[in-house]
């Protein structure tokens, strides 16, 4: 009925209500206070003027936490901030559960804001509705649960298939959307990154919508401000032209949130939900924050898989192929980068094919992991394939590059010194000879063809780039029939925090227990060291790995055999150069011999093949003027006993045959020939047209004969 008496005023309605009013002053610190709402604060019920810090003392620590988050979330979207608090009294004691709802007020100016509001008493929930009901409690206590765990899941995703997969199965407390779709821009278009809830290709109407369309993701990226749509009938009515998009898919509810990353908008997040919701403060909070770690792991992934396709195209530009097939050899190769940066470091190898059907491979590693590192890999796989097709020789190859990189990092300004380390072979297809020369790298091993693996020990020169005058010493051995020769960079040894030692007998377990072609074996050596192998290998692998991985493996195929497979021969042989001027390759002349008798059944007999050994070289360096080339060959026996035998021959260019002397007790000298008389089942001393040869023979015993 009408009256026409005026309305009350509005102090008294909300006094009738039971609500207070107050008002907060940002800049000044101070809160104003109606008597109501200074009642329900427990103050005296009278108006009054309270700082922050008074009002802050009055509401539970854990509720407070929210007020900033809430209250900058409605600054930003516009909105009205509304939060439950809990009143404390002196004692610490809840008195009172209140709820307060404000409306900022922004100078568009200064952009700083006061805020008026109310302040009414509300009761506690009923039980069991904390799930649904974004009060303070249980539901509060599972939002921060769920935002930890999203925020972890997030931070590991590692590409943007991961982070969608990821925003898929996130179940948010007290209301979960059944429909999800990541919105970008290409120019002035939405496109649609993924999305979860829809069937493929229900995504087409979206993947090219103008940035200036009436939907509400558009909206979104233009505005940088959230867009929460509760109903489709309040969907209709403020978009109205993409609806008919919308309603086939009969959603009730409709949360777009902005996707920003230092202050840039980068696309959209659309949560839609079957049920509706009416998006309270609290549920706007818990959408804001996944929206911006969604924002940030898709800004992170996005960063890794650019930095992933940088890193294959250069390494696709620096790595060469292995060309054309070799008549009797076949070669394979292996590359891993260390998981630092991008991916990428200074290890390399190539395959340089030089005059006369003959080639070079070569392995590297230029110390570092970084993009300066991976630029000089590049500029000295330039240079050494430049001299190596000039036609000089592994030793002089080496010292032309050495001086290349000194020159190039030993600048008086610079103050990132770099050095590498490098292996050169010359093969000839032919003959199976290797002309090697090493700088500083990890000595070549060769697998037999009856699976023995050894060593083989190389003279070398100091790493690249440190002396411009440093000499390297070739090295010649021959690759058998059946054989197969390994070079590699450190990483494959020490990876998984082995040294030199314990990294070389993993790989020789490998090379020996392995049976199939080049390119399995090289798979096995990647996988037995960390996991799956590649030429380009992202994700975990490259994440483990401590340094950089390069391997090469050369085969000599068999006789009679298409492959480089182990068979068991008749013969084994094995044989090794000792330089004049490399005494102290003596020491590797014995380890040398001892890797070929790993298999002897007796250990005396193999120290007696050592010592023999070691004397007869040693006699030859300190007695000509020549170097020593020994060759061992372990065959089965003729004497029907089914017994192998060991047999060692020391060749040098000198004539002077050997001759027994008769030495005192103190004597240094003369004895190497009463040795081999006492320890050799069979010896002698043959003469060649240049030069002659020492030779003995061991037999191989059973192990219980002494």
């Amino acid at each position: 009925m009408l009256t026409g008496e005026p309305l009350p005023a509005v102090g008294d309605v909300l006094s009738a209500l039971a609500t207070g009013l107050w008002r907060s002053d940002i800049e000044a610190g101070v809160v104003t206070l109606d008597a109501e709402a200074a009642r329900l604060l427990g103050l005296p019920p009278e108006p009054t003027t309270i700082t922050e810090g008074g009002i802050r003392a009055r509401f539970h620590p854990e509720d407070w936490i929210e007020v900033d988050g809430v209250v900058r979330l409605a600054v930003t979207e516009g909105t009205i901030a509304e939060v439950r608090m809990r009143v404390m009294d002196e004692r610490g004691r809840v008195v009172r559960l209140v709820r307060s709802r404000s409306k900022p007020i922004v100078d568009p100016v200064t952009g700083k804001y006061q805020l008026i509001g109310t302040l009414q008493e509300v009761s506690e929930p009923p039980p069991g509705t904390a799930a649904r009901t974004p009060v303070t409690g249980d539901w509060r206590r599972s939002r921060e649960a769920f935002l930890l765990d999203a925020g972890r899941a997030l931070a590991e995703a590692r590409s943007t298939e991961e982070v969608l997969r990821v925003a898929a199965g996130l179940s948010m407390p007290g209301f979960s959307p059944d429909g999800l779709a990541v919105f970008g821009v290409e120019a002035d278009r939405l496109t649609v990154i993924g999305h979860h809830g829809q069937k493929p290709g229900d995504e087409r109407p979206f993947t090219q919508i103008s940035l200036e369309m009436d939907y509400p993701a558009a909206e979104v990226v233009r505005t940088g401000r959230a867009v929460y749509i509760s109903s489709p009938e309040d969907y209709r009515s403020r978009h109205p032209a993409s609806w008919p998009l919308a309603e086939p898919f009969g959603r009730h509810s409709w949360a777009f949130l902005p996707l920003t990353v230092a202050g840039r908008t980068m696309g959209a997040w659309m949560a839609a939900f079957t049920y509706p919701v009416s998006f309270t403060p609290d549920e706007r909070s818990v959408l804001t924050t996944v929206a911006r770690m969604l924002a940030q792991a898709l800004s992170r992934a996005g960063t890794a898989e650019t930095e992933r396709e940088l890193t294959d195209g250069l390494q696709r530009s620096m790595m060469p192929t292995l060309g054309p097939e070799i008549p009797g050899m076949s070669v394979a190769a292996r590359y891993v980068p260390t998981g630092g940066g991008l991916q990428v470091g200074g290890d390399w190898y190539d395959l340089i094919p030089l005059p006369g059907g003959r080639f070079a491979l070569v392995i590297g590693d230029v110390q570092g992991h970084d993009v300066r590192a991976a630029g000089l890999m590049g500029q000295l796989r330039i240079a050494l394939r430049a001299y190596a097709s000039e036609g000089h020789r592994p030793d002089a190859v080496l010292a032309r590059v050495s001086r290349f990189l000194y020159g190039i990092t030993s600048d008086e300004d610079s103050t990132d010194l770099r050095f590498a380390t490098c292996l050169y072979i010359e093969v000839d297809p032919a003959t199976g000879t290797l002309e090697i020369a090493r700088a500083g790298h990890p000595e070549p091993a060769v697998r037999m063809s009856d699976g023995t693996v050894l060593t083989r020990h190389t003279a070398g020169g100091l790493p690249l780039g440190i002396d411009p005058d440093a000499d390297y010493p070739t090295t010649r051995i021959a690759l058998e029939p059946g054989e197969t020769m390994l070079i590699c960079t450190d990483g494959l040894i020490e990876t998984g925090g082995h040294d030199l030692d314990t990294g070389w007998h993993r790989i020789r377990r490998i090379l020996e227990s392995h049976e199939g072609d080049l390119e399995a074996l090289a798979d096995a050596l990647v996988q037995g060291v960390h996991g799956p192998s590649s030429h380009h290998t992202p994700g975990p692998l490259a994440d483990r790995r401590e340094d950089d991985i390069a391997v090469l493996l050369l085969g000599r195929q068999g006789e009679g055999h298409g492959d480089t497979a182990p068979v068991r021969p008749s013969v084994r042989r094995t044989a090794l150069t000792v330089a004049q001027d490399g005494p102290d390759q003596v020491a590797g002349a014995r380890r040398h011999v001892r890797d070929f008798l790993q298999d002897w059944a007796r250990e005396d007999q193999v120290d007696s093949a050592v010592l023999l050994v070691s004397e007869v070289v040693t006699n030859v360096l300190v007695h000509t003027d020549a170097d020593a080339l020994l060759i061992a060959e372990v065959t089965e026996a003729t004497d029907g006993q089914e017994r192998r035998r060991i047999r060692v021959e020391v060749t040098d260019a000198g004539d002077d045959l050997p001759h027994r002397r008769h030495p005192g007790e103190l004597a240094s000298f003369g004895r190497g020939l009463m040795l081999i008389e006492l320890l050799a089942d069979a010896w002698g001393v043959d003469p060649r047209g240049k030069g002659k040869t020492i030779w003995f023979e061991l037999y191989e015993a059973p192990v219980d004969a002494r």
